[in-house]
């Protein structure tokens, strides 16, 4: 049994006598996993988010995080650095006398300080819970150091679900000090292949850097990807992170060069480059263009490109090509970097006197794994791509096979159908055209994308409904 002089718990984690209650603050992309990991050991689990985000299987969505909390043993934190003062406050309000309060974000020994004052009085423990691991990659089982009044408690927990904890004790911010040391190694190295791969990339030498990084890591190329990936999808917390980091190094009588950089590196990713995951692909999936438009003022779609056929759509996420008139050397070489869900978005200067692809490059774009193509030029063997399924939106059709002398640029900024596309946007196709978002434009857009498409559902049925009236009228009258 778990336990404290003043504190006990009403379950053994390791007999599983009763049934505890988890109560998970953020279902996020690590709170959903750790969530799901709570079901699966036949516990009770409350989540609560105030974003448009999924439940998880078998998870009561709670209203408020007082609703979420109340009835719960442990509480997982996993709101974001900036709201876990305010959430430990509100929380702590509604929980009940001997629960713990697991704070498990990113943040410095100061703000876990915060967290632990904005408990104090309300006889809650707290369990400072450092993540040393992606958790997108090693889910529940993510390894841990936990510290603080609460620590044997999550410990417990977290050892349950599989993870290694180091439960360290002592204070609160002792687990996170830990954890911001580490970052400045694991941050400055991915910051690092970040930096090196896009500097090979620019150079014409993509493979050649992949390569050179990949040898040096113990993973190879599965490291290096899965670090690169992470770190554009995570640039905006980790610029957070390192920033306290940097502060930690400073405070300690050090400069702190690498860690500042690192911070920086993170920064310009999370304004410049957001990444367009799945998550982010399958929330556009079934936007129509036309709203899209609506939401942004009626702007950046496409002119004169055409749907490839009736009914067809897409969503992808760009890499742009910029190649000569009628020339399609460009579009050969960025095949072998082509990734799943990948939209290749060519500028081919509106020139339509040859064709720049046909069958043969889009079955091997097909095989991997490419969403289509948008190309502001020609296409052929038209017939032969929509029975391929493989859509491209393009100005126009024409026999003529392409030249292969060049130049060509891979990732700038391209003209295609009078809309400017970034290496990155998130592209949204169907047939009234195409259009382009940038991925930290998407989260404000999407809803209001969705307002547009739901109000227009609700005119239709009520025109809908006059037309019905109208034609019943007409038939008595008759």
């Amino acid at each position: 049994m778990v336990c404290r002089p003043s504190h006990s718990f009403r379950y053994n984690l390791s007999r599983n006598e009763n049934v505890m209650h988890v109560a998970v603050l953020g279902l996020g992309e690590a709170g959903a996993l750790y969530a799901s990991a709570c079901t699966m050991q036949g516990w009770d689990v409350t989540g609560y988010d105030p974003g448009d985000v999924p439940t998880p299987d078998h998870v009561v969505r709670a209203i408020s995080i007082a609703d979420a909390v109340l009835e719960a043993d442990v509480v997982l934190g996993l709101t974001g650095a900036r709201a876990a003062v305010a959430v430990a406050t509100e929380a702590a309000t509604a929980m009940r006398p001997g629960s713990c309060f697991a704070d498990m974000n990113s943040g410095s020994s100061a703000l876990k300080d915060d967290v632990r004052a904005a408990l104090e009085g309300h006889d809650v423990l707290l369990a400072d819970v450092a993540v040393i691991g992606s958790v997108p990659t090693f889910g529940a089982r993510t390894p841990l150091i936990v510290s603080s009044s609460g620590s044997p408690v999550a410990a417990s927990l977290f050892a349950a679900l599989g993870a290694d904890v180091d439960d360290i004790g002592g204070a609160p911010g002792d687990a996170a000090t830990r954890k911001l040391v580490r970052s400045s190694w694991m941050k400055g190295v991915a910051a690092l292949i970040v930096e090196t791969l896009e500097a090979g990339r620019a150079a014409g030498l993509e493979d050649w850097t992949r390569e050179q990084v990949a040898e040096q890591l113990a993973d190879g190329a599965v490291a290096m990807d899965r670090l690169y990936d992470s770190t554009y999808k995570h640039a905006a917390r980790r610029a957070h992170e390192m920033r306290d980091a940097t502060r930690q190094i400073a405070d300690a009588g050090l400069v702190p060069v690498m860690a500042r950089a690192t911070a920086a590196l993170h920064q310009q990713l999370a304004e410049n480059h957001t990444i367009v995951d799945a998550d982010v692909l399958r929330a556009w999936q079934d936007l129509p263009v036309a709203n899209i438009g609506d939401a942004r003022g009626r702007l950046g779609i496409t002119r004169d490109l055409h749907a490839p056929w009736r009914g067809a759509s897409m969503v992808g996420r760009a890499r742009t090509v910029t190649v000569a008139g009628g020339d399609n050397v460009g579009i050969q070489r960025i095949i072998e970097q082509a990734r799943p869900h990948d939209v290749i978005v060519v500028d081919g200067q509106a020139d339509t006197s040859r064709a720049l692809v046909g069958e043969l490059i889009a079955g091997r774009l097909i095989a991997k794994g490419v969403a289509g193509m948008v190309i502001d030029g020609a296409i052929r063997d038209a017939e032969d791509l929509q029975d391929m399924g493989f859509p491209i939106w393009h100005r126009a059709r024409n026999a003529a096979g392409p030249y292969k002398n060049g130049p060509f640029h891979h990732g700038e900024p391209v003209s295609v159908g009078g809309v400017v596309c970034l290496e990155g946007d998130l592209v949204v196709a169907d047939g009234d055209g195409v259009t382009f978002v940038r991925p930290h434009e998407a989260p404000a857009l999407l809803p209001a994308a969705r307002a547009v498409q739901e109000d227009e559902a609700r005119r239709r049925e009520g025109i809908a409904a006059a037309v019905d009236a109208y034609r019943r009228t007409k038939e008595e009258v008759s």
